[in-house]
């Protein structure tokens, strides 16, 4: 962590550069009026007939969007538009073709690069220098929309490809062919003009962000209890917060001190959040640290220590700030919180809301937490969000499971070779199983692990896990098995979509849930069979109570967004207490009543906020969307039935539902079955 200065000196000195020369380009005069661009659309519709007309209006509308006057005067942009525009229908798609092969090129050797840049930071390969992180930073796809618009490639596809609106993709969708679809997704490919100085500035940012996670460590063999005791072993080194929720979730089955290693988690989670806790302890094993009086000692002493100095924050403010930077680049999503959801998501951030509302306020939200509560024998804690009683492997010691893990998994390349028999547990064929893990490498992470996808069909899909040096514990097994489903789903959604440019999925909602549906057969895959007759009750109960844990994180990661963007000028320090306050509101809206307690500020503690700016959301919409797949897929051969269904490619995301699984994403599906559940808990513990 003591690198970081280095970056953060960076990212100020580019974020003030390129919002400097920004402002200037941002300001460029849009020299195309609209009586040229109806003259334009007309000439040309007189040209090619009135069939093409809808398109032509909506390709020069969009071209004279982006034209500028360094692309040349109104003149140069008629005769571009005369020149350019493409009619004959073999040719169109002969265009589309060959746009498509060297996308597939520029975009999989771009990633290509960035992994190898992001790799020390990345990686379990040896200590971090600041350099690492310079070089991790470096966006190597900065210049790409700008050298297109500068060669005219960009406009010969806008002009050719012109871009749909989310309503007009969600309205005419459902009809479209597979290359109707692709030849809209090529359209989408340039539809603002970012400065690559202030792609960078973004890269630069988050980069920072993500390094800073990934040393946010701590060491749990050195914390000590109220009685100055340790209770967690020696070696114990959780990240935060991923492993830190794991612990509490694994203690459930601990009978003999698991209650007290979750409250002392949850105390060190108020302490980061709060950024009491002293800076001297994060990462480093040096001292012993009472969390609860908040004091540190070296050799029985007691050490003064400064806590740390709102860095948490920091990092938040870094990426809103260039984030911000891009806004006057889009006319129409021109707040990140707009392009993260009608954009990127191509679901409105008010949809999200009101859906994230209306499963908080259910009423089976209540009667969820009193079967916890009962099955607890105690009264509810604000951890027990992350209750983990529902599931097969809670009555199953950590210890046990570990022993299996870590003797099957020592390192990543036993993972590596195992992920073939994973598959065919699972119904691939021997055959197909082989060829998606030949497109599968498990790498070591330094963090908590995450998959990252190939961009062309010749590159692996990546599967990054923590492996300490004892073996694959089970809490990381989990988590490789999550990253795994996202892997399998990386590989069909490249290999087997139609057109390339339909590769992936309409928003990464949709990538998480098969994360979902393949991390709760991670007992299947090791060999472990639950026979309790009660198990789909009990895994939807377990499914219910793990969206209702996550929509308040996406709730709160929404609303901080939405203050910062009220507060633009807030320091580090008055965000840190609206973060705590929006939390604490939270909290008392939908949890206070359930839990018996008010104002927690739990959760806070998601390290997604800091390095994955509005990501959260994806996580309860992909548990949706899992569940009711999830239920689809019961009865049906399991392998074939995800192949057909991710490898539809990115339609937006109620299209790709219907044609998923029949029906539109909603809470009632896994609102009535948690009704049936309920019921049937009771009636069998009659």
């Amino acid at each position: 962590m003591k690198n970081t200065g280095i970056i953060l000196s960076l990212i100020v000195l580019l974020f003030t550069q390129c919002t400097n020369q920004n402002d200037k380009k941002a300001n460029e005069i849009k020299n195309i009026n609209g009586n040229v661009i109806i003259e334009v659309q007309n000439a040309l519709v007189e040209k090619y007939g009135a069939e093409n007309e809808m398109l032509i209006k909506k390709g020069v509308a969009h071209t004279a969007s982006l034209w500028r006057e360094s692309d040349g005067d109104v003149k140069s942009f008629e005769e571009f538009c005369i020149s350019n525009y493409i009619s004959d229908a073999d040719e169109k798609d002969l265009v589309f073709l060959k746009t498509s092969k060297n996308l597939e090129s520029l975009w999989g050797h771009n990633n290509k690069i960035t992994l190898d840049l992001q790799e020390n930071v990345h990686l379990d390969n040896g200590p971090l220098h600041s350099i690492d992180g310079i070089f991790a930073s470096y966006s190597p796809n900065a210049h790409f929309s700008e050298d297109f618009y500068n060669n005219k490639i960009a406009f010969i596809i806008s002009l050719n490809f012109p871009v749909y609106s989310l309503e007009e993709k969600t309205k005419l969708g459902e009809e479209w062919t597979s290359k109707e679809w692709a030849y809209a997704r090529l359209g989408d490919v340039f539809t603002s003009r970012v400065p690559a100085e202030l792609k960078q500035a973004v890269s630069n940012a988050e980069t920072n962000a993500s390094m800073y996670i990934a040393n946010y460590n701590i060491y749990m063999g050195h914390i000590l209890n109220k009685d100055g005791k340790k209770i967690f072993p020696e070696d114990m080194v959780l990240l935060s917060h991923w492993n830190l929720r794991d612990e509490i979730k694994a203690n459930y089955a601990n009978k003999e001190n698991g209650i007290e290693k979750q409250e002392m988690i949850y105390t060190v989670m108020k302490r980061i959040i709060d950024q009491s806790i002293p800076e001297k302890i994060i990462n480093s094993g040096e001292y012993e640290w009472n969390p609860i009086d908040n004091k540190i000692y070296s050799n029985n002493d007691e050490v003064e220590f400064v806590p740390e100095p709102n860095t948490r924050y920091l990092q938040m403010l870094n990426n809103f700030n260039v984030l911000k930077a891009e806004d006057s680049y889009f006319p129409v999503l021109n707040t990140f919180i707009k392009r993260k959801f009608s954009g990127e998501m191509e679901i409105p951030q008010s949809e999200v809301e009101e859906l994230f509302n209306e499963f908080l306020l259910s009423p089976q939200v209540k009667k969820v937490g009193e079967l916890i509560s009962t099955r607890l024998g105690r009264d509810l804690k604000p951890f027990d969000i992350w209750y983990d009683g529902f599931k097969a492997r809670s009555s199953i010691s950590e210890e046990k499971l570990n022993l299996i893990t870590e003797t099957k998994y020592p390192n990543a390349i036993a993972l590596n070779d195992n992920l073939d028999e994973l598959l065919m547990k699972l119904d691939w064929s021997k055959e197909r199983a082989d060829f998606i893990a030949s497109k599968i490498s498990v790498d070591p992470a330094r963090g908590s692990g995450h998959a990252w996808g190939a961009q062309m069909k010749s590159e692996k899909a990546h599967l990054r896990t923590r492996i300490p040096e004892k073996g694959m514990n089970y809490k990381g097994y989990n988590i490789a098995i999550h990253e795994f489903g996202h892997n399998v789903e990386q590989t069909i959604s490249l290999h087997d979509v139609d057109y390339y440019i339909l590769n992936g999925v309409p928003n990464t909602a949709f990538t998480e849930a098969l994360a979902f549906i393949f991390q709760k057969r991670d007992l299947q895959l090791l060999g472990i069979e639950d026979k309790n007759p009660d198990k789909e009750y009990l895994q939807t109960l377990d499914d219910f109570w793990s969206v209702y844990e996550i929509m308040g994180v996406s709730m709160l990661d929404m609303k901080v967004w939405k203050w910062l963007y009220a507060n633009p000028d807030a320091t580090k320090a008055e965000l840190k207490e609206a973060v705590m306050r929006i939390s604490k509101e939270i909290w008392n809206k939908y949890y206070a009543e359930v839990f018996g307690s008010k104002d927690e500020p739990i959760l806070a503690i998601y390290s997604h906020m800091i390095s994955y700016p509005l990501y959260l959301s994806a996580y309860p919409i992909g548990h949706l969307i899992d569940f009711q797949v999830d239920r689809y897929l019961s009865g049906k051969v399991f392998a074939n039935e995800v192949e057909r269904i991710w490898s539809q490619g990115k339609l937006t995301p109620q299209v790709w539902m219907r044609k998923a699984v029949g029906v539109e994403l909603s809470n009632k599906p896994i609102l009535e079955a948690t009704d049936e559940a309920l019921e049937h808990i009771s009636l069998s513990s009659m």
